[in-house]
């Protein structure tokens, strides 16, 4: 069975160096196991909480996917998406928030800084707080429970955001009585590597101390490692590779062999100037094949948004029908699936032809059957069964109970029945989305009314 992670990257800057050791490359690594179902989406809607630069955040978007994209990530194995092209994503965070308790979110070490901030200041202790920053972990939780997401990798920092995901999964879970949400865990991933920047510190655009990944091509990135802080030491004199920015760098792109080579280099005292020669060197080898993929895909803007597209029609063929699941649920269900009550014991009046199964023999001797509307559209194939009886038995549990406790899966071009988390029918297949969301609903009435005539 696989593991499904998410991951989200936030777009409001370019991606360096840092990004590409830190998270990139392990990120893709992890996607290639054959026991992950990975699912990774640009968080455009973050993004808003921390940018109201439209061109920033536009610009970014592109960056960040085709860095992805040309850093390894194949859009046929994971499910790569912008948070922004999924609407069930928004619906689902205020069914969330609904059931959120202000306290927990008062909690937040995001807006306690603020507050903290604010209260030492002298000023307000909301002063500059939008709702946005504010309601946060709830989008963050929506982001991770639309997809059942089993893991979540995350730094440190936001261990509580998932942490509060599984307390509103839980709450949500016990006001309405029924497991809708798996409960998401923390992944830390603790041999991640952490790269200086030019000054020493944490590499990061907060210092604005950053190396870039693909940003000017290899002119930039060679002139951002020769500005690369170092002591006062000269060609001769030996360096101390673990209190250098460059040996920390260079083992992040090196073998163990080269690695030690460069060590020994520093130890002998090789110039500065040199080092940092031999740093880019090595750089390069990694970074070059992906710029000119990166280079590639910038420059074919409509590339990149037909893969999102995809990778959102993958995600929301999730996402469509947990939500539409939630909103049974909560109570929000379309009037034709609500019975209307028959007056002083009588039963509600029947008008026109029901809905109706047709059960068959297949040529290998098994048995199915199939569910028609009551114009005669078919809108379900069973699975075949040995037995007629477990087949009847399907239908007749279908009539009794189909509208409330069966789920409908939709698929990119068609949809599937379950019963009890397993699947028990298919629609055909359908020529656009446009005729598989029609015969959703259509479906979703028959169920409805089976229900109603039973």
């Amino acid at each position: 069975m696989k593991t499904r992670v998410l991951t989200g990257i936030t777009t409001t800057g370019t991606p360096h160096l840092g990004n590409y050791v830190g998270a990139i490359r392990p990120a893709v690594a992890a996607s290639r196991r054959d026991d992950v179902d990975a699912f990774y989406f640009m968080a455009d809607y973050h993004a808003l909480i921390k940018s109201d630069d439209p061109a920033r955040i536009e610009r970014s978007r592109l960056e960040i996917a085709a860095t992805w994209l040309a850093a390894g990530l194949d859009p046929h194995k994971v499910t790569f998406y912008r948070q922004s092209d999924i609407p069930e994503i928004p619906e689902l965070t205020w069914f969330l928030t609904c059931v959120t308790a202000k306290g927990l979110l008062n909690r937040a070490h995001a807006y306690k800084a603020a507050v903290d901030k604010n209260t030492a200041a002298g000023e307000d202790a909301d002063a500059g707080v939008t709702a946005g920053l504010y309601m946060y972990p709830v989008l963050m939780a929506a982001d991770i429970l639309a997809f059942n997401a089993n893991k979540v990798p995350v730094g440190r920092d936001q261990i509580q955001h998932v942490e509060m995901a599984r307390d509103i999964a839980q709450r949500f879970n016990h006001i309405y009585g029924r497991e809708f949400f798996v409960l998401p865990e923390v992944a830390i991933e603790e041999q991640v590597a952490t790269l200086p920047g030019l000054d020493g510190r944490k590499m990061s655009k907060s210092y604005d101390n950053t190396i870039p990944l693909f940003s000017g091509g290899q002119k930039h990135l060679r002139e951002a490692i020769l500005r690369i802080v170092t002591d006062s030491r000269l060609p001769g004199e030996p360096k101390d590779p673990d209190s250098s920015s460059l040996f920390t760098i260079f083992r992040a792109f090196a073998s163990e062999a080269e690695s030690a080579a460069f060590r020994q280099a520093l130890v002998d005292g090789i110039g500065w100037g040199e080092a940092k020669q031999v740093l880019f060197e090595r750089i390069e080898v990694e970074v070059a094949p992906m710029r000119e993929s990166y280079d590639a895909l910038i420059a074919r803007p409509a590339v990149i948004e037909e893969i999102l597209r995809e990778g959102a029609s993958k995600a929301r063929a999730i996402a469509a029908p947990k939500v539409a699941e939630l909103r049974d649920a909560i109570g929000l269900r379309s009037g034709v699936l609500v019975a209307p009550q028959a007056a002083a014991g009588k039963a509600a009046p029947k008008a026109g032809k029901p809905p109706r199964f047709a059960s068959f023999r297949d040529s290998d001797g098994r048995f199915r059957f199939r569910l028609f509307s009551a114009d005669g559209e078919e809108l379900l194939l069973s699975q075949p069964f040995a037995d007629p009886k477990a087949a009847g038995a399907l239908q007749k549990r279908i009539k009794e109970q189909g509208a409330s406790s069966a789920i409908v899966q939709v698929q990119p071009l068609s949809l599937s029945l379950e019963l009890d988390g397993e699947p028990v029918a298919a629609s055909p297949a359908y020529a656009d989305e446009a005729a598989r969301d029609q015969a959703h609903a259509r479906l979703r009435e028959v169920l409805a009314q089976l229900a109603a005539l039973d």
